[in-house]
């Protein structure tokens, strides 16, 4: 038996899925309005295939609707770029994903900043990057606004708490402490070259682990208590060799320290498409005009 509450992001993005849907359904009976999300796909990685899948069918079932472009793996960053602006001149595509990582002869960044920033669903436009950054209007990056709703379903105000995250990617580790200094946590970035990592992370009333290394973060780096938000997807050698996934922390010695924390897989992964199909529908509305449906 476990100490910890398990903070179950898989039925916290089906209700949220629901809850979309139904927002959808309003805004296409009184505005005429179906959110339009398109996915582009550069090659055949198989993470990347099951992972534009995955939000293509939850696209659907969300009564949006799903645009795929495939491309080659050996498509010029030219025709990369035209396949971008053509979706960012069609009225019915509301959200555009370029899903990341691109093949090495390609710039991820031009591609990114080349989407129309009122269509830039994932959040990694500079301008959206902005935005969060100063508090403006704009669309959020999905896996931190994710983890934000589970910090908040499982502990409510977060106003005063001590939050340390671990990782400054652009992906998640500086936008989700922007978003915790929005919510008047007191917050510390920490990273691979920080001076007494376990010491500091045992300072956290909220640790965030988004690292990219298995396992790292052990039992004894948790305060008692603590919420434990786990980012990482890394896939390990197992028994009769096959392989599993686990977070950036220890699990099993986190379990019996933390007073809540996320499950890999099961926690976050499951949000980051719901805010995807979240940020496709407040995409819609803005770009008509509209005031989003509530839920």
């Amino acid at each position: 038996m476990t100490d910890a509450v398990l903070i179950d992001g898989k039925a916290f993005a089906a209700q949220l899925r629901e809850a979309i849907g139904r927002r959808a359904a309003t805004l296409k009976a009184e505005h005429g309005l179906v959110p339009g999300l398109a996915a582009v796909l550069v090659g055949e990685d198989p993470a990347s295939q099951v992972y534009v899948r995955n939000k293509e069918k939850q696209t659907v079932e969300a009564g949006m609707a799903s645009v795929g472009r495939r491309l080659p793996a050996d498509v010029s960053e030219a025709d990369l770029m035209t396949v971008v602006a053509e979706l960012n001149a069609d009225p019915a595509v509301h959200g555009i994903l370029v899903q990341l990582p691109l093949p090495d002869h390609i710039a991820e960044k031009p591609v990114i900043e080349m989407i129309d920033v009122a269509k830039d669903v994932d959040g990694f436009h500079p301008l959206n990057v902005g935005a969060l950054s100063s508090g403006e209007e704009g669309l959020v990056p999905c896996t931190p606004r994710g983890c934000m709703m589970l910090l908040h379903d499982v502990l409510g105000d977060l106003t005063g708490m001590n939050a340390v995250v671990v990782g400054r990617s652009n992906i998640v580790g500086k936008p989700i402490a922007q978003l915790l200094l929005a919510a008047n946590c007191t917050v510390t970035i920490a990273h691979s070259r920080t001076k007494d990592l376990p010491g500091l992370c045992r300072s956290a009333d909220i640790l965030i682990a988004a690292v990219g290394r298995p396992q790292m973060i052990k039992g004894d780096w948790i305060k008692p208590g603590a919420a434990v938000i786990d980012v990482g997807i890394n896939r390990i050698e197992a028994e009769g060799g096959k392989t599993r996934l686990v977070g950036d922390v220890d699990f099993e010695e986190a379990v019996q320290v933390a007073g809540s924390i996320t499950p890999v897989p099961g926690g976050v992964g499951p949000m980051t498409i719901a805010c995807l199909l979240e940020n496709t529908l407040i995409a819609c509305c803005r770009q008509n005009g509209v005031e989003v449906p509530e839920g």
